[in-house]
């Protein structure tokens, strides 16, 4: 297959393949689908909640993915040929993920993300689905290999598990470069559906974090008014920020810990420019954590301001604020802090 650009006058300015290998390493491969996460489905998304994540026997699987649905897709990258131990690797990792429940994908996603928000929540606006729809997670698992080459022996494997019922899927990728030093990658899928590609638990690979001048520097006027406002109440109510990759979590201290109240994004998130109640780290963290998140509920919905997102509440900052309306949040968001400090953790 001959691939070409057109230059300025009309001519062709044909792409040379090469090996993948030659020039990358496999971590660069890893970081190109974690940023092309639409490369696994033909129009549809995955969304990556890992990346080189550490199974139980010390083994790290290069990507793993969560589908529109809640299942699992667990993806082995190879920038050359297949070996033959290609599949034993995955499906090595598979019989791993496979006893997963949601808490433990959250925990990966949470280390893989630097976000303290959880993944259900994250997965409801990544893939716009109904908040009322109620996902059951991790209930199958696809299995993933990409590949410059899948050798004759993986592919045969590869078809014969697919008709036992496993979920078995292999993508060729070829690697173009022209004389001004741009790339391409076409990819072919090659076993599985045709709708397939066409065109404690820790991982050692993190998103990088965002920081405060870096959050501030994203936002639009509305988003400004607001955050700004509220970077002000934390350091007068000796509040401390955990930033993950594009937002961050605002938190309460105790002597033996921290509770999150709330979270804040820029226009870049999914989430969009937004503040999301707490209410699950106050649930899993407070004593009498009811009483908490209902006042806090009903406070915020009494204020006209927050809308239903899954569990929690959001306040998308999308218009016009008054300060009244900043003021009016930051006053629940003190009373909330009183009640929380009354009741304490419950590991005290």
């Amino acid at each position: 297959m001959k691939l070409f650009t057109i230059d300025k006058n009309g001519k062709f300015v044909q792409f040379k393949e090469q090996e993948f290998k030659e020039e990358n390493k496999e971590i660069d491969l890893e970081i190109l689908l974690e940023k092309n996460p639409e490369y696994f489905f033909d129009n549809k998304k995955i969304l990556i909640v890992g990346r080189q994540v550490t199974t139980n026997l010390n083994t790290f699987i290069d990507l793993l993915g969560v589908d529109q649905f809640g299942n699992t897709v667990v993806i082995e990258l190879k920038r050359g040929k297949t070996p033959r131990e290609t599949l034993a690797q995955l499906i090595e990792y598979a019989s791993f993920i496979d006893n997963l429940d949601y808490d433990q994908l959250n925990e990966i996603y949470q280390n893989y993300s630097g976000e303290d928000a959880n993944l259900e929540d994250y997965h409801q606006e990544y893939y716009k689905s109904d908040v009322e729809e109620k996902l059951s997670w991790n209930k199958s698992s696809k299995l993933v290999i990409v590949a410059s080459k899948v050798t004759p022996e993986i592919k045969q494997t590869s078809m014969y598990l697919r008709k036992k019922g496993l979920d078995v899927y292999c993508v060729e990728f070829k690697y173009f470069v022209n004389n001004a030093d741009n790339k391409m990658i076409s990819s072919d899928f090659v076993v599985g559906d045709e709708e397939f590609i066409r065109t404690k638990i820790n991982t050692s690979a993190q998103l990088p974090k965002t920081d405060k001048d870096k959050f501030i520097a994203e936002l639009d006027k509305n988003g400004k008014l607001v955050f700004e406002s509220l970077f002000r109440f934390a350091e007068k109510e000796k509040l401390i920020f955990r930033w993950g990759s594009k937002g961050f979590s605002l938190n309460k201290t105790f002597e033996n810990g921290f509770v999150g109240l709330c979270f804040g994004y820029p226009p870049s998130s999914v989430f969009k420019q937004s503040i999301y109640t707490g209410f699950e780290e106050i649930r899993k963290k407070i004593k009498n954590a009811d009483s908490v998140i209902e006042f806090y509920k009903a406070e915020l919905e009494k204020c006209g301001k927050f809308e239903q997102a899954k569990s929690n509440l959001k306040w998308i900052l999308n218009k016009a604020i008054k300060t009244e309306d900043i003021d009016k949040y930051l006053d629940i968001l003190r009373q909330v802090i009183e009640k929380v400090e009354i009741e304490g953790l419950k590991n005290e």
